[in-house]
């Protein structure tokens, strides 16, 4: 029922005014079930629009960070997060703290040595596990970042980060769509709200059609 309404507002509100309904024997939700129906019924191009908005995949952004790093804090809180909030249906985040750290294995346990001390490194564990487990307690979180879940997921973190390519030499480190160039980079740390509505493949939300200014932020290197 849902995607008839939608069909229906679509296919009504794109026909110009004084234009009579197009003659042909299916009800509305059926329009652009196939395309000799489409013709039929002579709305291809309404049917073509929708589809291809239908079709189109959200931008992928994946950022690598750490919690202390003042550009990480500053591209989460003046870009990814504003830039969400505005277009999160044609956007999919996916967050990595662990950034410039290091591990070692000491008798099956993971310890992390991290580019701003401790405190980073218990950051990081927080925040990783906040994105496993959003809903989950203070109190839990706290007894996870002491135990083996937060060790583990931490853990988890080392590895997608050791395994991009090519390997991260700062952070923060954006990949777009899975890929990550300097250019790609700027873009994203200058407007990253901009560079989504720019790398979207669907009919743009009308949030695209007000360009953001530009920012800029120093990176936290290896």
């Amino acid at each position: 029922m849902k995607l008839a309404g939608v069909l229906v507002c679509l296919l009504f509100w794109t026909v110009r005014e004084g234009e009579a309904r197009p003659p042909c024997n299916y009800p509305p939700a059926q329009w652009c079930s196939s395309p000799e129906i489409a013709t039929a019924c002579q709305v291809e191009h309404q049917c073509m629009e929708y589809q291809r908005k239908k079709d189109a995949d959200p931008v992928m952004i994946s950022l690598y960070y750490e919690s202390l790093c003042g550009a990480c804090r500053g591209f989460l809180v003046l870009q990814l997060f504003p830039t969400w909030l505005t277009l999160n249906d044609i956007m999919n985040v996916t967050l990595v703290p662990y950034g410039n750290a290091l591990e070692r294995n000491e008798s099956g346990k993971w310890v992390f040595s991290c580019q701003h001390g401790e405190q980073e490194c218990t950051g990081n564990m927080i925040e990783c596990l906040q994105i496993y487990e959003p809903l989950l307690p203070w109190d839990n979180i706290e007894n996870c970042v002491n135990g083996d879940l937060g060790n583990k997921l931490m853990h988890h973190n080392a590895e997608l980060t050791r395994a991009l390519n090519p390997p991260h030499e700062y952070v923060p480190w954006i990949l777009v769509n899975g890929k990550h160039t300097e250019d790609l980079e700027d873009e994203a740390m200058n407007s990253l709200f901009n560079l989504i509505c720019n790398t979207y493949s669907g009919v743009k939300p009308k949030a695209c059609a007000k360009p953001k200014g530009l920012n800029s932020f120093p990176k936290c290197m290896i």
